[in-house]
Formats: C-alpha cells, sequence, structure tokens
C-alpha cells in the first residue's frame, strides 16, 4: 500500500492571483516571479490508484487535468471514488458543479453541509444516478476509498459567509466545520484547512499523526487590514494566524507531529514569496508550504 497525498489547490479562496487583487503577491504571481496557485483541495490515495478528494475548489477541472493519477481511465471515468467536504465554503463546493458530468462518486459530509447543498437547488445538478449523497456522523469512521478511511471532528469555525447574520460566532463547534482523520497503512493523517483556535483536545487528537495539512490562511491577524484589502481579522473570518503567541506555529511547537503542511494560504500571506522572512521562519519551525502538485507519501 502506498499512502500518499496530493495537493491540487494550495490557496485560499480567491487563489493566488486573485482576479481583482492588486497585492504585492498577485502581481508577483501574474509576472511569473512566484507560483500561482489554485484554491484549496487535496487527494488522497491509499493504493495509487482509487483516490478521494477533499473539497472541492472552483478549480477542480484545471487541477485533474494537472494531475495525471486522476486523468480518466474509460470514455466516462476517472480513478475518483469520493469527494469529502470539510464545510461549506464557497471555495470548498463551487467544484461540485464540474463533477456533474456522469462521473460517479460518493459525496460525504456532514449532515449540516449536505443541508446547505440541498437548499440550494443548482446542486440537484448532482445526478443521484452517479452521486451518491452519504451522511458521516462527527466521531464515525467510514472508508471513502480503497484502504482510505476517514473520520470527522469537530474544530472551531464559523457558518460560510452567505449564512452569516447580524451576528457571527467564530468558534462554533458542531458540524459546519470539520477535521478530518485519515487512515490508512498503519499511519494517521489530518486535514484541517479551516480552523480558528487550538483548544487542547485538538492537541491531544494530533499527536503522533504521520502528517498535518493546516490552516495556513494568515501570517498575521490584521494582515487583510493592513494591506488595506479588508476590514476583517483572520479571527473574524474563522481562521487562525501562523504566527504569534496564539497562532498555529506556537500551538505545534513541541508537538509530535511528523510532517506539518500549511495549506490553504491567502493571496496575501507572505510565506507564498518563497525568499520572504516569514517564509524562512516558518521553515526554520518545521512546517513546509504547501503548492499546488506536491506529493507527500505518508
Amino acid at each position: 500500500m502506498t499512502f500518499r497525498a496530493h495537493i491540487l489547490g494550495a490557496a485560499a479562496g480567491g487563489g493566488l492571483p486573485q482576479w481583482n487583487c492588486g497585492c504585492e503577491n498577485c502581481n508577483l504571481a501574474r509576472r511569473g516571479d512566484i507560483p500561482a496557485q489554485t484554491q484549496s483541495s487535496v487527494a488522497f490515495t491509499a493504493n495509487d490508484r482509487d483516490w478521494a478528494i477533499l473539497n472541492a475548489s472552483p478549480d477542480i477541472r484545471d487541477q485533474l487535468a494537472r494531475t495525471p493519477a486522476l486523468h480518466p481511465t474509460d470514455l466516462r471515468r476517472l480513478p475518483l471514488q469520493s469527494v469529502l467536504l470539510t464545510n461549506g465554503d464557497i471555495d470548498h463546493i463551487a467544484g461540485l458543479l464540474t463533477l456533474r458530468e456522469q462521473q460517479p462518486f460518493t459525496l460525504f459530509a456532514t449532515a449540516d453541509i449536505h443541508q446547505t447543498l440541498a437548499d440550494n437547488p443548482i446542486f440537484a445538478a448532482l445526478n443521484p444516478a452517479f452521486v451518491t449523497r452519504r451522511i458521516i456522523a462527527l466521531g464515525e469512521s467510514v472508508e471513502i476509498a480503497s484502504g482510505l478511511t476517514a473520520t470527522l471532528f469537530a474544530v472551531p469555525g464559523k457558518v460560510p459567509l452567505y449564512l452569516e447574520g447580524a451576528t457571527v460566532q467564530t468558534d462554533l463547534m458542531g458540524e459546519q466545520t470539520v477535521g478530518v482523520r485519515l487512515q490508512a497503512d498503519g499511519k494517521d493523517a489530518y486535514y484541517i484547512p479551516g480552523c480558528a483556535a487550538f483548544p487542547a483536545d485538538l492537541a491531544d487528537r494530533l499527536h503522533g499523526a504521520a502528517a498535518v495539512f493546516f490552516d495556513g490562511t494568515l501570517w498575521q491577524d490584521d494582515e487583510m487590514v493592513t494591506a488595506g484589502l479588508s476590514l476583517k481579522t483572520g479571527k473574524r473570518m474563522g481562521h487562525m494566524s501562523m504566527s504569534g503567541p496564539d497562532g498555529s506555529m506556537a500551538a505545534f511547537d513541541g508537538l509530535d507531529v511528523g510532517r506539518r503542511i500549511y495549506v490553504h494560504m491567502n493571496n496575501t500571506n507572505p510565506v507564498l514569496r518563497p525568499t520572504s522572512d516569514q517564509r524562512r521562519i516558518a521553515e526554520d519551525a518545521g512546517w513546509t508550504i504547501g503548492q499546488d502538485g506536491m506529493e507527500i507519501t505518508l
């Protein structure tokens, strides 16, 4: 067996460059001075043959085209057994509309996330003759591809932007934002692309993991505010920052984890520049900065 992860998209919503953003990173990516990145998605396999995709990015068509292991093996079939969703954010569900064209797969998500899809009639384009919708309860272990088991657990987060009301709670614990434990070949990996805080029980859960793919949205909480791009902090958006005493680097310091890989990075994040001081600090702390096409064998 080969337990392997392939990062289809390493960026947060909007990608790099974002279509309407003139920040430093986006301009560098447009010129080809730093690598462009598509929106958040990772594919996993336990046997180099059958795959599960975690989160269906709006960029999934191009991501699949650039990934030979996921090219079609028949007239209307590629080696995709399932898609699993970790929340209802647009950058994680919009790609489902691309996957509507007679490809059989199982769509796994919590009851709350499935309800979000059911409430929007456009997702009826997923023909039930080909796409089976399967609810996963928190704590339930299911096989999402041959030899690959997933277990969902709640992490602090919030509802998707388009479901926000006048008051927004950013540390909800429930079915709207989940992490995924992936098990194959006697090893554990975790995929947590959105996380607003790092409670003690999360640290306990991750202890001993072969790899953790973790929320790398912002370097610092006021990053987008300082750049003049938004009035929202990272905390307001439901994401931890990498740096600072309450950031993810500090949270993981001393934690027994084999590989630490940042995913879901916002276009403003300076770690996306390979020569930045922030990139060096993160790498010196033991982190890999994920990028499109990167493969991790566990």
